[in-house]
């Protein structure tokens, strides 16, 4: 059993185990590995402990999220979260990036977790902490490198050119983002209107982890056009493609309006699949052929689809 006290991106040599670093005068090409290292998917969890989290347990979850320590002392999240911000403020964020005011990147990491699942701008938010934008570009910069933000590129290879070219913001373990966002218990999370978006976030942050826990890049993109029309998560396979749509209403519709505009672009026979991500657990199929399924299994990610 490997024991995480953070996330990131870790080198692999022999036997030893070193966090990337600047200053690293060898490449070691060859003879080693890079392994990112997330905090926990529900999967893991669920593997570790024995209990299933099914919908009822979700929105707990996802406000909690799934850092090691925290899961396997039970602690407090709104103290865990807040030791974890006062030590990475002080003791990472300071000397990494020469921070001076440190009230500036707390309130540029708020706005950031308010704004995940957004489409990504820069102006917007120099605009609303007060510094330069290329200043939070060289913010979230780290942030990725530290796998506490992700930035989910659109796909429009070959697609036509009225379709948006702007990444979007996530975070990549949602019990963060809600801290950030101001949540204080799952309940405040479930009369939110970030529900939807940290319901995409988490479902995101499981498909990365699915990805890396088997040693493979995160080929995930999103499409959308200037007419709003969006597919949540795009997979490509070759050339074809596996679609993936959030959806926590009760009763998800059959009709999504990113699935068939893209099936206008691409012949049929390049779709993989198309899926409703939900919080219940199980997979099913409704109308149109569209499966139903929940955001811990992802196994049609790794083959043909078995029902």
């Amino acid at each position: 059993d490997v024991h995480r006290e953070q996330s990131g991106r870790f080198l692999i040599t022999g036997s030893r185990k070193f966090p990337m670093m600047q200053g690293v005068t060898e490449s070691l090409a060859g003879r080693a590995a890079v392994v990112e290292l997330h905090s926990l998917s529900v999967r893991e969890f669920e593997a570790w402990s024995g209990e299933r989290v099914n919908r009822a347990r979700l929105l707990e979850w996802m406000f909690s999220g799934g850092y090691p320590e925290l899961r396997a002392r039970g602690l407090d999240p709104e103290r865990f979260y807040s030791d974890y911000l006062v030590t990475y403020l002080e003791r990472d964020v300071r000397s990494v990036l020469q921070v001076h005011n440190l009230r500036d990147f707390d309130r540029f990491m708020r706005l950031c977790a308010i704004r995940t699942g957004q489409l990504l701008s820069y102006s917007s938010l120099a605009a609303d902490v007060g510094v330069s934008p290329n200043t939070i570009k060289s913010w979230i910069s780290v942030l990725q490198a530290s796998n506490v933000l992700y930035l989910l590129e659109p796909y429009y290879q070959n697609l036509g050119k009225r379709i948006v070219k702007t990444p979007k913001l996530f975070f990549l373990d949602t019990g963060l983002a809600c801290h950030l966002a101001g949540f204080r218990d799952p309940v405040d999370l479930a009369h939110s209107g970030l529900l939807g978006p940290m319901f995409e976030t988490h479902a995101l942050g499981q498909i990365v982890r699915h990805h890396a826990n088997r040693g493979r890049g995160t080929p995930v993109y999103f499409y959308r056009d200037h007419y709003g029309k969006e597919i949540d998560f795009l997979i490509p396979v070759g050339d074809r493609f596996h679609l993936m749509e959030c959806k926590w209403a009760e009763t998800p519709s059959s009709r999504v309006r990113g699935f068939e505009e893209f099936q206008n672009l691409v012949p049929a026979d390049r779709i993989l699949s198309r899926t409703l991500l939900v919080r219940d657990r199980g997979r099913r199929r409704i109308a149109g052929g569209i499966m139903v399924a929940d955001t811990v299994d992802l196994a049609f990610l790794d083959g043909p689809e078995v029902l």
